[in-house]
């Protein structure tokens, strides 16, 4: 399948790389469909990239590499949505706000988007925890306040 994307052009996206938003994302709910791609020469980072709109692309990580103490539980909603059975079917990411230094942008904390590896489904999950917030500065040490 080839898509035109908002950082790498017109790629060709195999099936690995597409995840299936069924609410879509918050702001963003007729978006349904996003592939998932690496940025070249970084691991860290990766491109949340709608697959219908190529202005629609988030910036993503994983956040427990940015935040020692990020934890949080997974809401009764979200796993019956995502069909979840144990913590090794997903994974979790969050988008970035992306500034100059690079070092200011933000993370999303309070809500990750959940992966359901098994059925390739996902979910932005708004959390509803006073810790962490919608803006954490990346460059804090690893901090969650």
């Amino acid at each position: 399948m080839n898509i035109e994307t908002k950082f790498h052009g017109k790629i060709d996206i195999q099936p690995e790389q597409l995840w299936n938003f069924p609410k879509g994302i918050p702001g963003f709910e007729e978006e349904k469909e996003f592939a998932l791609l690496p940025i070249e020469g970084n691991d860290t980072f990766q491109v949340l990239q709608s697959t219908n709109t190529p202005s629609v692309a988030f910036i993503v990580t994983n956040p427990y590499t940015l935040v020692d103490d990020y934890s949080f539980d997974i809401d009764e909603p979200t796993i019956e949505l995502l069909a979840i059975e144990k913590t090794e079917d997903v994974f979790v990411l969050g988008i970035l706000t992306l500034k100059q230094p690079f070092e200011t942008s933000t993370i999303n904390l309070q809500a990750p988007l959940i992966f359901q590896i098994n059925i390739r489904k996902a979910k932005q999950m708004i959390l509803n925890d006073s810790r962490f917030k919608t803006r954490h500065t990346i460059g804090q040490e690893k901090e969650a306040n």
